[in-house]
């Protein structure tokens, strides 16, 4: 169980790095495209602040916050696919006590 803490921690550290990724972007958004688009961005909970900060990164400089969140999302999906279905069900793993 100490494991799937290790990992559940790790999986709340790397949603919070690209939390904190999404909202500098969305502040870029806002500045040079407009409200509509932070707006849009809201509402699509980052899609397409992820595929706007990628189109303008190297004109906004942005490229090292995208790589970084593009990194963050995969080290995210790597984990959800290996230990999701543990950190789902905590009582059906094998160190789990009665």
């Amino acid at each position: 169980m100490a494991a799937l803490g290790a990992i559940g921690i790790l999986g709340i550290l790397v949603g919070i790095g690209c939390l904190i990724c999404w909202i500098i972007v969305l502040i870029k958004q806002f500045q040079d495209a407009g409200a509509v688009h932070g707006i849009i961005g809201i509402i699509t909970c980052g899609i397409w602040t992820f595929i706007w900060g990628w189109m303008n990164a190297t004109r906004l400089n942005i490229k090292t916050i995208m790589m970084v969140w593009t990194l963050l999302i995969i080290v995210r999906l790597v984990l959800q696919f290996a230990f999701g279905a543990g950190m789902a069900y905590p009582g059906m793993t094998p160190t789990a006590t009665p």
